[in-house]
């Protein structure tokens, strides 16, 4: 009987470390202790000759001091990896191989950035300590900036909340032999939630410093479907609200009654959050944050068929409106998503026409998603229809650079949504200017169902959504020459475990043509 490619991910260490070859070390690292791999490895942000290689020394991800269960935590440890062309990792196959460092001051994670790689090429690649060794992770490198490729897939993930369901999205995402997943936010939740699934959050309360942040990191990256996504394919990843605190936007906590409305508590609480988020992703020294403060936005180019910007629409943002006042207030001129040095960087980069397929992601949906029937206009304030005028400030700007085939991809809103982009929605007769696609949560919400009423609403007052569903899972993206397919993968239920994927439709973007030319509808689930 075959294994799938997700049993062999899930499969982990043990099986592995039948076929490898003879340890790089021959002992036991005393400091460490068995398994120091439990939250698994993973790579990201490839460039046509380099990626970044992960892991975190942790053999009790939960343990609650949030040092991982080290046995001299104290201690720097050096961890060997290797990278090879096959995953025999025979003497041949090895083509790179290294030491890090894992520091107390970091977590004890290791970002080992491999350079001198091959443009376009699948690795293999693993780290040992002592006489443990880790899983086996697939990686592949970017193709050369000027490559004439004939296709790229990547998957679209966000809103994994542990407490809501199972991770059973991301084990399918592990089977879908992606180039590149990317995950666009709200990886951990920070809330004390036990859920009723038997999945309870440790700590058990709300999270607030640095040894909780780690705790509830390794919590997740323990999960074995989590695991086997990121040993499928390399990362390429942005953080939104939740992994530090709701509906947060720059300098400032969500207003609550807790001690962070201090904004030297808000502050030293998002430095934890961010370097807790640094620790335990696939990131590169470029992304270490400093401070309160971390440089996330950042672009992968893919030969000539696509670029993919990574937008931060936490660190920058103008602070929300009073959802009271928000239909009105989202018009206030001046208030931004991005900031202006970000924004100048993106549309310099948007403005590439050496690349087909444009592409910026970000955690918030794009398209205005109105609820209300007739004149009135019901929308939320987090999210980009929060921020109308910047809005229509970016898109415009965007129209006038003659853009051709913007695609703008996020999450954020727990349903699964393909509508046309356009300068002003509000406008009659306004411009398309590109395709916005948001995928639904990994569990956020629950087993979720086919529309709900919210969906409904939007759909029938929103022309301009082409799709809208309020299951669980990921999108998987097919770029070609012709045309961009966004296949909207959805399962019947995530709060228990082993749940089916079925692509619920397929929305088409076509080379040359703004907005979505066609929708092709699957299984209703």
């Amino acid at each position: 009987m075959s294994l799938s490619r997700r049993s062999f991910l899930i499969a982990g260490a043990a099986a592995g470390s039948v076929v490898l070859a003879p340890p790089l070390v021959a002992s036991a690292d005393p400091r460490v202790g068995s398994n120091p791999f439990a939250c698994g490895v993973a790579s990201g942000d490839p460039w046509p000759t380099s990626v970044v290689l992960w892991t975190r020394l942790a053999p009790e991800p939960t343990a609650l001091d949030g040092l991982g269960g080290l046995r001299d935590p104290r201690q720097r440890i050096p961890v060997e990896w290797e990278v090879a062309t096959d995953e025999s990792f025979s003497a041949r196959a090895v083509v790179r191989r290294g030491v890090a460092l894992a520091t107390p001051e970091w977590g004890h994670s290791v970002h080992a950035e491999v350079d001198g790689l091959e443009p376009g090429r699948e690795y293999w690649y693993r780290f040992r300590v002592g006489n443990e060794i880790s899983q086996v992770g697939r990686t592949k490198t970017a193709p050369a900036a000027d490559a004439d490729i004939e296709s790229f897939t990547s998957a679209l993930a966000t809103c994994q909340n542990l407490t809501a369901g199972y991770f059973t999205a991301l084990g399918h995402i592990a089977d879908e032999n992606v180039d590149l997943i990317m995950h666009v936010g709200d990886y951990i939740y920070e809330g004390a939630g036990a859920g009723t699934i038997g999945r309870p959050h440790a700590p058990a309360k709300e999270i607030w410093d640095l040894a909780d942040y780690r705790v509830r990191f390794g919590q997740y990256n323990a999960d074995p479907d989590l695991i086997a996504a990121r040993r499928s394919a390399p990362l390429f990843c942005v953080f939104d609200d939740h992994e530090v605190e709701n509906n947060w936007a720059a300098d400032r906590s969500q207003i609550d009654n807790e001690p962070d409305q201090d904004r030297d508590v808000w502050l030293a609480r998002r430095a934890a959050a961010l370097q807790a988020w640094y620790e335990n992703l696939p990131l590169r020294r470029a992304q270490r944050p400093v401070g309160p403060d971390v440089q996330a936005y950042r672009r992968l180019r893919f030969g000539r068929l696509a670029d993919v910007h990574m937008v931060d629409t936490r660190q920058y943002r103008s602070f929300q409106n009073d959802p009271a006042t928000n239909a009105t207030d989202r018009w206030i001129p001046g208030r931004t998503m991005l900031g202006d040095a970000q924004e100048q960087w993106l549309l310099n980069g948007l403005a590439d026409r050496s690349v087909r397929w444009r592409v910026m992601a970000d955690p918030v949906q794009m398209a205005q998603q109105d609820s209300a029937a007739g004149p009135a206009v019901n929308v939320p304030n987090d999210p980009w229809d929060g921020y109308a005028w910047y809005r229509t400030h970016l898109l415009t700007r965007i129209h006038e650079l003659g853009v051709r085939n913007f695609v703008h991809m996020a999450g954020n809103g727990h349903w699964n949504m393909a509508s046309d982009l356009l300068v002003n929605f509000d406008e009659p007769g306004s411009p398309v200017v590109g395709a916005d696609f948001m995928t639904t949560s990994v569990t956020s919400g629950g087993d979720g169902s086919e529309q709900d009423n919210g969906a409904r609403n939007r759909m029938a007052a929103s022309p301009w959504l082409k799709v809208g569903n309020t299951r669980r899972g990921y999108h998987k993206t097919v770029y070609t020459k012709a045309e961009l397919r966004q296949e909207v993968k959805v399962m019947p239920y995530v709060t228990r475990p082993g749940a089916p994927v079925f692509t619920r439709a397929s929305a088409i973007v076509r080379d040359g043509v703004p907005g979505i030319s066609e929708v092709v509808q699957g299984t209703i689930v």
